[in-house]
């Protein structure tokens, strides 16, 4: 077994997820930030992609965090006609976040983000171990 193959592939996991649960973070921040103004647009959910590539120092494939899309999904609205960002009915655009389902995505996240980290403790265990092995 390659061990640093094995780290190189878990440590790439962990920069994914750590980017994908900045971006979760993000959309909750920005859940119930309404527009200035009728005219703006409210935040719009991002959404981060992965993508992979042959790593050819490691010679294995490795993620990498893709291009954060917007959801382009429709918005909430929420009755408030004393907001400058009412339109003629008192209704305000509001971002298309659903709190709940970035929580879902932010544990599901943190667990891969576990899950590789405890790739990369298993992996420099067993390198102690070999050297210990060797030494004796």
């Amino acid at each position: 077994m390659d061990f640093t193959k094995a780290i190189g592939i878990a440590a790439s996991g962990l920069k994914v997820q750590s980017g994908r649960m900045r971006v979760i973070s993000e959309n909750i921040a920005n859940a119930d930030s309404a527009p200035t103004s009728a005219a703006a647009e409210p935040y719009r959910r991002k959404i981060p992609t992965f993508t992979n590539h042959l790593d050819r120092t490691l010679d294995a494939t490795v993620v990498d965090l893709g291009k954060v899309r917007r959801d382009q999904g429709p918005f909430r609205t929420r009755q408030d006609p004393g907001n400058p960002a009412a339109d003629a009915s008192g209704a305000v655009r509001m971002p298309n976040v659903n709190v709940l389902v970035e929580t879902v995505d932010m544990r599901e996240a943190q667990r891969s983000y576990e899950a590789n980290l405890n790739m990369v403790t298993t992996a420099r265990r067993m390198i102690s171990r070999t050297l210990d092995i060797l030494k004796a």
